[in-house]
This record gives C-alpha cells, sequence and structure tokens, in this order.
C-alpha cells in the first residue's frame, strides 16, 4: 500500500452554512401526502431538509408543502450502501471483541460525507477543514448532540473493507471503532475527480 495514495488519520476528543454542492449525483421524485413536511421526507430519505430545498427551488416556504405536490429528492443509494457496509464491519470488530453495537445515525453519516466531499473537493487530508473546522465544531454546527466525539478519516482504499483493514491495523483508529466510549456512529464517502476515494467515520456518546 502506497503511502502517498492511501493514508489514514484519527481525532479523538471528549467534548463538551451547510454547502450541499457535489454530494447527489441522481434524484427521484416525491409526491407529497397529507400530513407530509420537508423534515418527514428528509427521514424518510435520510438527507437534510438544505439538500432538499436546493434540489427543489420551486418552494417558496419551505414550511409550506401540499398534497400532490412533486418534491424532486437527492439520490445516493449506491454511496450510502458502501457506507452502511463500513458500519456493519466495525461492529462484526465490535462484537468479535464483546462490545455493544454502534447505533447507525444517518444524520451523523450526513455529516461525515460532507467532510469527506470537502477533503475530495479541496484536495486536503486533515481533520481541521478550512470550510467546517475542527470535526467537533462541525457537528455541532450541523446540529449533533454529543458529549464525546472521534473522527477516523482515510483516503485511496477502494473498498469497505480496504479502508477497514487499515484502520483496524493502527492503534489509534483501531481505538476509536472499539471504544466503549461512543454509542452511535456515522460513516461518509466521497470520490474525487480522479476517482479517488475519501472516507470518514465519526463517533459520538448521544446526548438524545
Amino acid at each position: 500500500m502506497k503511502f502517498s495514495l492511501k493514508k489514514i488519520c484519527i481525532s479523538t476528543a471528549l467534548a463538551i452554512m451547510l454547502f450541499t454542492s457535489g454530494v447527489f449525483a441522481q434524484s427521484t421524485v416525491y409526491t407529497v401526502k397529507p400530513g407530509d413536511s420537508l423534515w418527514k421526507i428528509a427521514v424518510k430519505y435520510e438527507i437534510g431538509i438544505s439538500e432538499l430545498i436546493a434540489a427543489n427551488p420551486q418552494i417558496k416556504n419551505p414550511s409550506l408543502i401540499y398534497p400532490g405536490q412533486k418534491i424532486t429528492v437527492p439520490q445516493i443509494d449506491d454511496i450510502k450502501a458502501l457506507e452502511k457496509e463500513v458500519i456493519r464491519l466495525v461492529n462484526v470488530e465490535r462484537a468479535n471483541r464483546g462490545l455493544q453495537a454502534l447505533k447507525a445515525n444517518w444524520e451523523l453519516s450526513r455529516v461525515a460525507r460532507y467532510k469527506s466531499q470537502d477533503m475530495a473537493n479541496k484536495g486536503y487530508f486533515s481533520h481541521t477543514s478550512p470550510t467546517y473546522g475542527s470535526p467537533f465544531r462541525m457537528m455541532e454546527d450541523f446540529g449533533i448532540k454529543f458529549s464525546a466525539a472521534g473522527e477516523n478519516i482515510a483516503y485511496g482504499q477502494k473498498t469497505p473493507q480496504e479502508v477497514m483493514n487499515g484502520w483496524m491495523n493502527s492503534p489509534g483508529h483501531r481505538a476509536n471503532i472499539l471504544s466503549a466510549a461512543y454509542n452511535e456512529i456515522g460513516v461518509g464517502l466521497a470520490t474525487d475527480k480522479n476517482g479517488r476515494k475519501y472516507w470518514t467515520q465519526m463517533f459520538i456518546k448521544s446526548l438524545k
């Protein structure tokens, strides 16, 4: 594995604007039903309200949608499948050591996906983003509530298994993956213009 092409990095801490371009490539059309709101639709498809608003400029007031109205919903099911496989592999490693499984948090995965996309778009590899700041500040700015948090990042690995192998072979990254301090996880994947993949794992102890 060439170090220049495949790197991993870790950040842990006990703790305490949104940009939408380049994340979504496909979309579907949803017909609004009685009782729907943009928030309910966002939760149904595990995306952010800001993404729905950006994809539907015809909606003048996001608080007012009507039954029968057509809503364009950005879709990234192929990316989500790879992210969920990383989460599955994390929980396999934890189960093998008698640790509690981490709950998948789609909102946290959304944040992690933005972090990966930011690295891919701007060509950097660091826990500190020129766009969002530290991972902990970023989580807070996206409305994630936590009492402890950590982040693993990597790039160049082509598959969930490959990136997990890299993280598990690094003591610091493995410590995050196997930490009993966390109870939820989000994973985000993005690909740059050259086809290189950027991976982000975010871990939290949720305050919910």
